[in-house]
């Protein structure tokens, strides 16, 4: 059933059995816990007085001890999460802090299409012959650039392991997805290990002829002036209006700050460009030329006629909205289960043309 001519990988965001109001930074956490205290020690305040008031009502001291104890809790959830647990950090050269998330730390804030949720990234490469998946991974954060790497090697493993083939990677199998999955490190990647793949880059296409530039959404940003700088370079400067940043479902991936497009006061992404600069060639330039050519584009057009169609039958089909379990092993047992039946389906339908 397996064509080994093209792998579409592709990524679905979904919710997970995680609230997403129990998230924050250290910083945020230990401000909510310290606000938590302030509100337990008025409620106590006021449970007092109403105990030296013989007059108070019965069913307002009793409102007040439930307020109590639920606020007790809550605070002693946040207490002994930070006690137990370390600051969680993502990933780069110089990784930060993201939002840890106290009902399960391994899930992630994710930004999509219909808003922010708190859950995993289900990723599927699929085969274009029959749309079987051959690899099913789940990740806790929704940057996907850096899973590329870890899901081809996971693919060569398990083609060896199989002996389907001792290298499926270097027999030119051509490796297609979107522009989450793109960056320099990745394009290096793939460059020097001679695999044969079409990312788009996720960079800011400028046009210096019209003095405009275009995010990897599509969307059009706002010319913001230009200077040079001590050296004589002109430098051009643009910005995503702030409403287009906060609802971009690649927000997360594209903005340097993601927090900064949520409130009105804040910013959308900014980027510039020098005019008049030589720079040496870089591996995402020699992946849009790959991808820019008329055979990029007739491979490249394929990808989402494989790849999501998969997601509508695991979705809609077969119903799975949201992951229902907490931590990733569960996870991730929950999105082979789907997958599984998704090639079980396909099996049933093409068995018989393979025998």
């Amino acid at each position: 059933l397996l064509g080994n001519e093209l792998f579409a990988i592709d990524g679905c965001k979904m919710s997970s059995n995680a609230a997403k109001e129990w998230s924050g930074t250290f910083k945020e956490l230990q401000e909510k816990r310290d606000k938590l205290k302030r509100q337990i020690s008025y409620h106590m305040n006021e449970h007092e007085k109403l105990d030296n008031n013989e007059e108070a009502d019965e069913a307002r001291k009793q409102r007040t001890i439930q307020a109590i104890e639920t606020l007790n809790k809550a605070h002693d959830k946040i207490e002994k999460f930070l006690n137990e647990k370390e600051p969680r950090l993502g990933k780069g050269k110089r990784p930060q802090e993201v939002k840890s998330n106290i009902t399960d730390n391994e899930s992630g804030k994710m930004t999509t299409s219909k808003g922010t949720i708190q859950g995993y990234n289900g990723v599927a490469t699929v085969d274009k012959k029959h749309q079987i998946i051959v690899d099913a991974t789940v990740f806790g954060e929704g940057v996907e650039h850096h899973t590329l790497k870890p899901i081809l090697e996971g693919i060569q493993v398990r083609f060896k392991r199989l002996a389907i083939s001792d290298d499926i990677l270097k027999a030119q199998i051509i490796i297609t997805a979107d522009t989450g999955f793109a960056n320099e490190k990745n394009m290096q990647y793939l460059h020097d290990n001679d695999i044969n793949a079409y990312i788009p880059a996720s960079e800011f296409s400028f046009d210096p002829m019209t003095n405009s530039c275009l995010c990897p959404s599509g969307e059009s940003l706002s010319f913001r002036g230009a200077r040079e700088n001590d050296l004589g370079i002109k430098i051009v400067y643009f910005e995503g209006r702030l409403l287009q940043c906060r609802n971009c479902d690649k927000k997360q991936q594209c903005m340097h700050n993601p927090k900064a497009a949520d409130h009105r006061k804040g910013n959308g992404r900014q980027v510039s460009f020098t005019l008049n600069e030589t720079r040496a060639p870089t591996y995402t330039d020699w992946m849009k030329h790959r991808v820019d050519s008329s055979k990029g584009k007739q491979i490249y057009s394929h990808r989402m006629s494989v790849v999501e169609p998969v997601f509508g039958n695991i979705g809609t089909n077969k119903k799975l909205k949201r992951f229902s379990l907490r931590g990733k092993d569960k996870v991730q047992g929950q999105w082979h289960l789907f997958c599984l039946i998704h090639n079980l389906e396909k099996l049933n339908n093409y068995g018989q043309l393979a025998a």
